[in-house]
């Protein structure tokens, strides 16, 4: 029996993800079940210690590791392991509404897009500071065209071209993809995206994790330095659990 190559492949980087991995995994199959187009999911184990890579090949996903921990290896590690031409970036923590993925492979397969990403909503966050920070987050990827880490799309092709994610950067790597993908895309006339009809929903747990003065010293300081993008160690935020903070 020929075992024919999807269409698209969806890359799920997971650190320690065993709560919230199997709800977005379901909501994936819901998705890519409305889509006429063959799909794969590839679950790229980021060191994990909990039950993550177990429940991941349970839902069907293939799995793949990758022992240093981090997220731009991570994605990468996975989008090295997919076959599909189109590849579809989605966190463990975020569930994709059946028209976004539509959209976004239909925007690939017009020949007219590059990539690109979606608007985003953060579950359980609709007021105070942190639901001021998402709508800001999408004004300006709305505006500057960047893609948020928890959904992004690109043309396998303009993905490898460009080097794939930043592994020179421990937070932000969708950002510097996004730009990437965008010169690469100018060139040929293909455009980069971000889709508004229907937000991907991530999860609002930092919001409930941390209080809002940190996560504002975190998301200023990354404004006027981005140089620390590069310090493991001030984006300790993307890394650490509130268990492991000591």
């Amino acid at each position: 029996m020929v075992d024919l190559a999807p269409d698209y492949s969806i890359v799920v980087p997971a650190y320690n993800e065993e709560q919230l991995l199997p709800a977005t995994l379901d909501r994936l199959r819901t998705a890519m079940a409305a889509t006429a187009l063959r799909g794969e999911v590839v679950v790229c184990d980021n060191n994990s210690t909990d039950g993550t890579a177990a429940l991941a090949r349970a839902s069907g996903a293939h799995v793949v590791r990758e022992p240093v921990n981090q997220i731009s290896r991570a994605r990468n590690a996975g989008a090295r392991a997919a076959r599909g031409r189109y590849l579809v970036f989605v966190d463990a923590d975020t569930v994709v509404p059946p028209p976004a993925l539509r959209q976004a492979l239909d925007a690939l397969v017009s020949g007219r897009v590059c990539g690109g990403g979606a608007a985003v909503v953060m579950e359980g966050v609709s007021s105070g500071v942190p639901a001021r920070m998402v709508w800001l987050w999408n004004a300006l990827s709305r505006g500057r065209r960047l893609a948020a880490g928890s959904f992004v799309f690109a043309l396998r092709e303009a993905f490898f071209a460009v080097g794939g994610f930043s592994e020179r950067v421990y937070a932000s790597e969708e950002i510097w993809l996004s730009r990437s993908l965008r010169r690469w895309g100018r060139d040929r006339g293909l455009d980069f995206v971000i889709l508004q009809g229907h937000p991907v929903v991530t999860s609002g747990r930092k919001a409930r994790w941390y209080p809002t003065p940190v996560l504002l010293a975190v998301a200023i300081g990354l404004l006027l330095m981005p140089f620390l993008v590069r310090s493991r160690r001030f984006c300790w935020l993307w890394y650490r659990r509130p268990s492991t903070i000591g």
